[in-house]
């Protein structure tokens, strides 16, 4: 479970802040290919939070979608926007009958379950999925980048590429791919949450917040240039996030 008290930053800053435009392109350029060869009757997010990125992806490729989320903090900002679908329930049981969609999308959901728990939603996503339905999946990566904001937002693990491909695996997907992203921002990433951090304590707290317009756009640059080479077939060796597309098998 996320810290609900997270919902109000996110619903805050989802539209403009340069995380979430930069990710939001890097998805989209990894979902447009798939949505040219592919037709989705009905497609779950699982763990929808705001619904802001369901809301997006019904936009853009005109996808059907079902939001569901365990907590009504973040469902409520979904209603506030008209979102249509949407669902309050839990990733480890889903309520939905088996293979009732073509496909699934969860950007950085387990990772706020307890360590070993992780197989539970997988393993729902599998059975809710439509044989050769679509998974994508986005997680948090690398211990080693573990932060204020990760202790804030109640972040309980991170993958690595071989167990995040692993955990597919052993819950019955094909993997299509599976890269690091939001790597450009590595080395910053690693002096902020290695060296300043610790150097200068604090309490944990989000980095969901608003920052200077140059800044902005300073750290949005180098996801703008990922949502280039991703798509491209640039697989890259390290990252802060993780990107898996699969199907089931």
């Amino acid at each position: 479970m996320m810290n609900p008290a997270e919902f109000a930053n996110i619903a805050r800053a989802e539209n403009d802040f340069w995380w979430y435009r930069g990710m939001r392109h890097i998805m989209f350029g990894l979902l447009d290919p798939v949505a040219r060869q592919r037709e989705f009757g009905r497609v779950l997010e699982a763990g929808c939070g705001t619904g802001h990125f369901a809301q997006a992806l019904a936009r853009r490729y005109h996808w059907p979608m079902f939001p569901l989320d365990l907590e009504w903090a973040g469902l409520a900002y979904g209603k506030g926007l008209g979102i249509n679908n949407l669902s309050q329930g839990d990733i480890q049981a889903l309520p939905y009958r088996d293979a009732a969609f073509d496909a699934v999308i969860s950007m950085d959901v387990i990772v706020h379950l307890p360590l070993g728990d992780e197989q539970k939603p997988m393993r729902e996503f599998h059975r809710v999925l439509m044989p050769g339905g679509f998974l994508a999946l986005r997680a948090s990566a690398l211990d080693i980048l573990r932060s204020h904001h990760s202790q804030f937002a109640m972040e309980r693990q991170r993958f690595t590429r071989r167990r995040l491909i692993q955990l597919a695996e052993s819950t019955g997907f094909h993997v299509l791919r599976c890269t690091y992203a939001n790597a450009l921002l590595l080395p910053v990433a690693l002096l902020k949450f290695r060296v300043v951090e610790p150097l200068f304590g604090g309490e944990p707290e989000s980095g969901v917040q608003p920052v200077a317009p140059w800044l902005d756009k300073l750290l949005y640059g180098p996801l703008k240039a990922e949502s280039k080479l991703l798509p491209a077939g640039v697989n890259l060796p390290l990252g802060q996030s993780l990107i898996l597309l699969a199907e089931r098998r």
